[in-house]
């Protein structure tokens, strides 16, 4: 991710994290999104417990529809 582009990213987490939580609500996870960690290479999102990647597919399904 270029600088420019992680900038814009950073100034937008706190949206991110809220559309994340949303989402994590709408599929009745007890999962929330703490914190959001961007560098050039990597994208580190921390929540309140171990999501399994179970867990993730589902979320990814819902988005889909």
């Amino acid at each position: 991710m270029s600088l420019v582009n992680l900038t814009k990213f950073i100034v937008k987490s706190s949206l991110y994290i809220a559309n994340i939580n949303k989402t994590l609500k709408d599929v009745k996870f007890n999962i929330m999104v703490n914190f959001i960690q961007a560098d050039q290479q990597d994208l580190t999102i921390t929540t309140n417990k171990v999501a399994y990647i179970l867990d993730l597919n589902t979320i990814k399904k819902y988005q889909e529809h």
